[in-house]
């Protein structure tokens, strides 16, 4: 019950933030004829809230979306439902924009375990591998995305029995008081189940020390319940580079069990901006020539210049929703807007952005 409660109170924050935008451009709207044209715009957003799958249904489907997962295709993969082939998954991995090494490290399990499920079928000795992974990269980078195809893909395989994806951190699995961790961390467990739980964040549950923090007895429970379901659940942990190999010092157990990286690096500023034309096409905009200068030089500022917020393909969604909002406020000025007006970005919006603000 409280799950379904905290998913209703996020649900009614995001529809108030929302309602809020809308306010703004109603008032601004209301004195020419593009009013109805941009509350259609803006309204068409609210099935992703609606969309939303609580804890209380994960059994159903666990994967959520984040729209800072690689997003101009996160939104497509989203569901690793049994009707999606491997052929299909693999498609899909190939579709992600960069992530060279990525996919092949994927396509390297793949192999792996098709080969072990030959060989137990022939009678051979069977080799006992973990499947447990350490995704290590920053954020924006596309782990969670990954993750919920490697799902599928474990599912095809025959690894797993459901192949859905369960995302947590540290807040749901480390309660404030004695006695209550280690049946949260193990109600995560039973919702993961057939399926991949994905721990980003992992290092923080060992990031702290004191009387009062439950995160070591959230990792002991998880480790017991990894040796006890081995056989359907698949555990990723993911974090920083520095602070994962510090997650994973903390417990021998851990050291044993996650023996398999994939490294996530940084998108270069020219996926960044093939993230950024994919937006565009998938919502049906387009860019001036001159404008599309602008975004690739902006794009190329923000990766030499990063710092621990630059957050990949999440920067490139700010720009990109950032600069909807300011070309809504320029045609919400004029008297006649065209089709052609409606999704074009030009170079005059683009002026208009505060560099400043992705930065922080």
């Amino acid at each position: 019950m409280d799950d379904k409660n905290n998913y209703l109170n996020r649900r009614n924050k995001y529809n108030e933030e929302l309602n809020d935008l809308l306010d703004q451009m109603d008032n601004i709207l209301k004195r020419n004829p593009l009013r109805g044209v941009y509350d259609d715009l803006f309204s068409n957003r609210l099935p992703i809230v609606e969309d939303f799958t609580p804890p209380y249904r994960q059994n159903e489907q666990n994967a959520q979306f984040d729209p800072g997962e690689n997003p101009f295709v996160s939104e497509e993969v989203e569901d690793t439902a049994p009707n999606k082939s491997l052929d299909e998954l693999m498609e899909e991995l190939n579709s992600l924009v960069g992530l060279k090494k990525v996919k092949e490290d994927v396509k390297s399990l793949a192999n792996v375990v098709k080969i072990m499920k030959m060989r137990k079928e022939r009678g051979l000795p069977e080799v006992e591998m973990s499947l447990h992974l350490v995704f290590t990269g920053n954020p924006g980078t596309g782990k969670t995305t990954v993750a919920r195809l490697l799902a599928g893909i474990y599912r095809e395989l025959g690894v797993l029995s459901k192949g859905h994806l369960v995302e947590v951190d540290r807040s749901k699995l480390v309660a404030k008081y004695v006695g209550q961790t280690a049946p949260q961390v193990m109600e995560v467990v039973n919702q993961a189940l057939g399926g991949v739980l994905f721990i980003d964040e992992a290092y923080s549950l060992v990031s702290r020390r004191g009387e009062n923090d439950f995160g070591y007895e959230a990792v002991d429970t998880l480790i017991k319940a990894m040796e006890d379901h081995r056989d359907d659940l698949i555990v990723i942990v993911a974090g920083y580079p520095d602070k994962m190999e510090e997650f994973l010092n903390s417990n021998p157990g851990l050291q044993s069990r996650f023996n398999k990286y994939i490294n996530f690096d940084d998108y270069t500023p020219e996926e960044l901006l093939d993230i950024f034309r994919g937006m565009c096409r998938k919502n049906g905009y387009k860019l001036t020539e001159n404008a599309e200068e602008k975004v690739k030089q902006m794009l190329e500022f923000l990766h030499e210049t990063r710092s621990d917020s630059f957050a990949n393909a999440r920067t490139v969604r700010n720009l990109f929703e950032k600069l909807l909002t300011i070309q809504a406020g320029r045609l919400a000025e004029l008297e006649s807007v065209s089709d052609e007006d409606l999704s074009t970005i030009t170079e005059e919006d683009l002026d208009k952005i505060d560099l400043g603000e992705l930065m922080r």
